[in-house]
């Protein structure tokens, strides 16, 4: 959770990308108390430091966004937890996977949360947003989103905040193969938010984080309403997908795979955007 006080820090934030979303970031509400670069100058009067360490010594941050590019993202990552940053997330695309390995192993011996990589970032509307989730698409309200695809989750958040339905939570998994936080890790967390009445899930053929999830719902009992939008229905065998975690292994992966499993859940499962929002929004 990360609400209006939650001090930030972000990692890379003299670069073009760091100093642009620093600036959306804090527009926003969120609470962006300190910079990390090699090049210690302030941005927007946000003092920047040379290390996670020094900037957590100063300022007390608790939660990172890094904006590094993909061969320093490890690096960066290792430097936020030895620093005892509990929250980092991680937007960069296309992060080698032995890399990934080893943050998620590092993550997980620090008992810290990782979001990413190759994610939009996370969001409690009216609050805070780590990354870059559109504002136009984010509205406090009753539905908790998790999503692999940016795009995908951007139009489905705007058309329900168009209906009158804002989110709880909103997450964005990312669509790697190798990743901080997937589905499953944060069903216990919906499953026990007040402020959640229903749970949307913006999903795509490739990968098994579906049907994990499924599984994981089905032994949890999950007891509110599910909608799943599985992108990728129409896609023909052996085209390449555009995340690297859209690989279709024998049946797993599929989209009737992804449809079935979701479906003996519980969950209802859509192929189009307009259905999905359609059913939500008369659930509601």
């Amino acid at each position: 959770m990360i609400d209006r006080a939650t001090p930030v820090l972000v990692q890379g934030m003299t670069g073009r990308a760091g100093r642009m979303h620093t600036r959306l970031m804090r527009a926003y509400g969120t609470n962006i108390v300190a910079g990390v670069s090699p090049r210690p100058e302030p941005v927007d009067g946000v003092p920047v430091f040379a290390s996670c360490a020094e900037a957590v010594a100063a300022t007390g941050a608790t939660a990172s966004v890094a904006f590094v590019g993909a061969d320093a993202l490890l690096g960066a990552i290792r430097d936020a937890l030895g620093a005892g940053i509990t929250l980092i997330v991680t937007p960069t695309e296309g992060m080698p996977v032995h890399d990934a390995l080893a943050a998620l192993a590092a993550v997980r011996a620090a008992g810290a949360r990782w979001i990413g990589a190759s994610t939009p970032g996370m969001a409690v509307p009216g609050e805070a947003k780590l990354g870059f989730l559109p504002e136009v698409a984010l509205a406090p309200g009753p539905v908790g989103i998790m999503s692999k695809s940016g795009t995908l989750s951007y139009e489905v958040g705007y058309r329900l905040v168009q209906r009158g339905l804002g989110q709880s939570v909103w997450v964005g998994v990312g669509g790697d193969p190798v990743k901080g936080t997937r589905y499953a890790d944060l069903l216990p967390f919906f499953a026990a938010d007040a402020r959640t009445r229903a749970l949307v899930i913006i999903g795509e053929i490739g990968g098994s984080e579906e049907e994990e999830l499924a599984a994981a719902l089905g032994a949890a009992r999950f007891a509110k309403p599910v909608f799943a939008l599985v992108a990728g229905r129409s896609a023909r065998e052996g085209v390449t997908m555009g995340h690297a975690g859209a690989m279709v292994h024998g049946s797993v992966g599929s989209w009737a795979s992804k449809q079935t499993a979701l479906e003996a859940a519980g969950a209802r499962v859509f192929g189009a955007v307009a259905d999905l929002v359609d059913a939500v929004v008369a659930a509601a």
